[in-house]
């Protein structure tokens, strides 16, 4: 037993020192709200595949904005103090968005086996109301698993070291500098993590199936070659986000280390966001022929 003060606020070490990195979460803010505005501006973008593409982009804004101010406030001031209250807010909003990430991913994936594997049933398979539905299920999802791992971390009392050595509150971090039992928010953590990647990966993956299948039966020396070629944007984006996810959340306490654990999330909440812009616009005709509009 030894005398110790109950933690009202935390002090978030940071990522690095460099004022410079102001320039990347610039970047990151300015190329998802572009993608917005864009979308929004020009008519012929008003299909499913946009509209999915506008969502990702807000998902993108909210949760990587939720961190980058903040993180930009300690650059430029050095203040790196976070209130209790504050460091909830900030993790139930990076997780509830992170979550609709997740799932956005894999629902862009099922509107784009419709519209490969039954291009004649697109307008049908894909209706308005279909798709708002998806996008708003990701939504209630995002939140109901947010407000699950908000209430079992911040019921404890935290008591003695304060420090996050990371930029933001992320779960992992705060539930350590816990001195409660936690192993129940740990298996809790573990099996929320777990259903989000299996039920994803299995969209993802039975859907890339079949756009592989029909690519094979145009009996077209080029068609395996076409499956995989026109799915680099996606594939590159979902795989390093879900991978970055999978090695945070899903491996032992003990294999975890500050650079390690810091050195993930830099993909997932500044390297992805600032990305999907590019991997979703640069290479796509629509998109460019609106912008120079």
């Amino acid at each position: 037993m030894q005398n110790s003060t109950e933690v009202n606020e935390f002090t978030v070490v940071g990522l690095t020192d460099a004022p410079e990195l102001q320039v990347i979460l610039f970047i990151t803010l300015v190329g998802n709200v572009g993608i917005i505005v864009l979308i929004y501006l020009d008519p012929p973008l008003h299909t499913p595949t946009y509209f999915f593409l506008s969502n990702l982009s807000l998902v993108d804004c909210v949760y990587s904005s939720n961190i980058t101010p903040k993180m930009m406030a300690g650059l430029l001031t050095g203040n790196k103090v976070i209130s209790h209250d504050s460091c909830a807010a900030q993790m139930f909003f990076f997780v509830a968005f992170a979550s609709v990430d997740f799932f956005l991913l894999a629902v862009m994936v099922y509107e784009h086996n419709a519209g490969i594997c039954k291009p004649l049933h697109y307008t049908t398979s894909m209706r308005a109301n279909l798709c708002t539905q998806l996008v708003t299920d990701c939504y209630i999802w995002g939140i109901i698993e947010s407000s699950i791992h908000i209430g079992f971390t911040f019921h404890f009392s935290f008591w003695g070291s304060n420090i996050v050595h990371h930029f933001f509150c992320e779960i992992p971090l705060i539930l350590v500098l816990s001195c409660s039992y936690i192993h129940i928010n740990e298996v809790i953590l573990f099996v929320l993590t777990v259903f989000n990647v299996i039920f994803a990966l299995l969209i993802i993956l039975i859907s890339y199936l079949f756009i592989f299948i029909t690519f094979l039966r145009m009996h077209s020396a080029e068609g395996p070659q076409k499956a995989f070629s026109s799915d680099t944007s996606h594939l590159t984006a979902a795989s390093i986000f879900y991978e970055t996810v999978i090695f945070m959340y899903l491996q032992p306490n003990s294999s975890h280390s500050m650079d390690n654990d810091q050195m993930g999330s830099v993909f997932y909440t500044i390297v992805i966001p600032m990305l999907n812009p590019l991997l979703y616009s640069l290479r796509n005709k629509e998109v460019n022929k609106a912008f120079r509009k």
